[in-house]
């Protein structure tokens, strides 16, 4: 039976993720295919390049670099989370990403765009850590508002968070049956209807079922977490998540606050770690 990890994104919240990975990591728990959302799978991807403790090194070391995240990124080159930077200098420079590993990993890795014409969700599976898997990393990353559009085969992407934040039923679909589901929300928590929708009404005005999509994005996640609940009492799912609302935003220039982000993942899956054994252990 295919096991499969689904993450969900959520900016700067998934340090709490790839606290959870790096726990994974150290105590060897392996998955068949893994699939990543916005930061879901620019964070995620280091589990299948095995580099523990990647995700926050660079996040505290790069997170007061204005060419990293900034508002002048934003004003000087069209996207928040500088492109160059992020996805070019960040992995092959200054903190290199290890392909190797990553492309000689068996697990497959799935990440999730959305298809700014269609307003429909893309999944892609990156099987090289070449530039063309970065750029795909970078349009499921790209935030609405504070993001361009990335073009790639003809198409326009945003960040996949918009048409589907928790792709459970694309690994179940795709034949993995038992799935870990990392949130970074914790339980109970009911997205809301965005209050700035004529805002991106105005400024995705020439694309009617991107922005249907992104009026719609409260109904579905919400029905998602329905979903993911409903199968993890039917045993077919384990949820990892915070106990809390975590106090970051979606931004955050505070190392200290990251560190606390990721500290918080880990001693969610430490306290979880029998558990997720027995689940990984069952067919």
């Amino acid at each position: 039976m295919k096991r499969g990890l689904v993450l969900e994104g959520g900016a700067m919240r998934g340090l709490f993720t790839a606290g959870v990975l790096d726990v994974f990591m150290e105590n060897g728990i392996r998955f068949d295919g893994i699939i990543g959302v916005s930061a879901g799978a620019a964070f995620g991807c280091n589990l299948k390049s095995g580099q523990i403790g990647r995700v926050l090194r660079y996040n505290k070391r790069y997170c007061r670099n204005w060419r990293y995240c900034s508002w002048r990124s934003l004003f000087l080159t069209g996207d928040m989370f500088g492109a160059d930077f992020c996805y070019r200098r960040l992995p092959e420079e200054l903190d290199p990403f290890d392909k190797a590993v990553f492309e000689s990993s068996p697990a497959d890795f799935f990440l999730v765009c959305t298809d700014v014409v269609s307003g429909k969700p893309v999944y892609h599976r990156c099987c090289k850590a070449d530039r063309e898997c970065m750029d795909w990393m970078r349009a499921s990353a790209s935030m609405p508002l504070v993001s361009s559009f990335v073009k790639l085969d003809g198409h326009l992407y945003l960040d996949g968070a918009i048409t589907d934040s928790i792709p459970l039923k694309f690994m179940e679909g795709n034949g993995y049956r038992k799935n870990i589901v990392i949130l970074t929300q914790p339980e109970g928590y009911v997205k809301k209807a965005v209050s700035i929708q004529w805002l991106l009404d105005i400024l995705y005005r020439k694309y009617p079922a991107l922005r249907n999509a992104m009026a719609r994005r409260h109904i579905l996640y919400n029905e998602q977490t329905e979903y993911v609940q409903r199968r993890k009492s039917e045993g077919a799912v384990l949820v990892i998540r915070p106990e809390q609302t975590l106090r970051i935003r979606h931004i955050t220039h505070d190392p200290a606050l990251l560190q606390e982000t990721y500290d918080a993942g880990r001693r969610t899956a430490e306290k979880q770690m029998d558990q997720i054994r027995e689940f990984m252990r069952h067919d």
